[in-house]
């Protein structure tokens, strides 16, 4: 979707203001937050591609005058409140009043550096690829109302494929569906010129990952 999140090339966001990579958390709370989401993720309720979706449908007025952490505990917020596992009065009281819908399903101290070693791979069997390294493509200027991960400066712009990742889940579909939809995933990259027109430096270049609903085939 075109939402508050989609940033790239837009003016008027004042500069990227790069932190170490030292520099996880800025305050005890977002460490909570983090928690949290990483805890509620075993309730299999919604799965990472949904819980994305959730912080870029915020409304720009709040999504643009939050902080990192506190998106992601809105956007938390609303996924337990949807599931019901919450409720606006347990909200309200800020403690639980009842138990939760799936506590078999819960996360221990114990078990979580066991998950968190295991990640979550998002390679699986699908489709052979349309394309190959060097084929030149042009991306879909779509516009959709639900989930995306192709940029906005990105769209309707000509590139050359220059890695081919195998099938990767559909993130476009899985937002909004448990089927995953397995899709080719290629490394596209694109002069800056291509995105940004005659005044971006000559001398660099963007490069994104685009599964192949995103790539049609581009004249040479």
């Amino acid at each position: 979707m075109n939402g508050p999140q989609d940033l790239g090339g837009r003016h008027g966001f004042g500069a990227v203001v790069p932190e170490p990579e030292t520099d996880r958390f800025h305050a005890a709370w977002e460490k909570r937050v983090l928690g949290l989401t990483l805890a509620c993720g075993p309730l299999a309720h919604w799965n990472i591609d949904s819980s994305r979706h959730a912080r870029e449908s915020l409304p720009p007025a709040i999504y643009y005058n939050a902080s990192y952490y506190e998106i992601w505990l809105r956007a938390l917020t609303n996924l337990l409140e949807r599931a019901g596992e919450i409720g606006a009065d347990e909200l309200a009281a800020g403690h639980a009043l009842r138990p939760g819908l799936r506590p078999d399903r819960c996360l221990t101290a114990a078990d979580a550096p066991g998950v968190l070693a295991r990640g979550g791979p998002a390679d699986r069997p699908g489709p052979a690829p349309a394309f190959a390294v060097g084929d030149r493509v042009r991306t879909r200027n779509h516009q959709p109302a639900g989930h995306t991960r192709l940029p906005g400066y990105a769209r309707g712009r000509v590139g050359v494929v220059t890695a081919v990742h195998g099938a990767h889940v559909f993130p476009d579909h899985h937002a909004h569906s448990p089927e995953e939809d397995p899709k080719p995933l290629y490394t596209v990259q694109f002069d800056a010129g291509e995105l940004y027109g005659a005044d971006a430096d000559p001398t660099l270049t963007v490069s994104i990952e685009a599964w192949e609903p995103y790539l049609d085939r581009s004249p040479a």
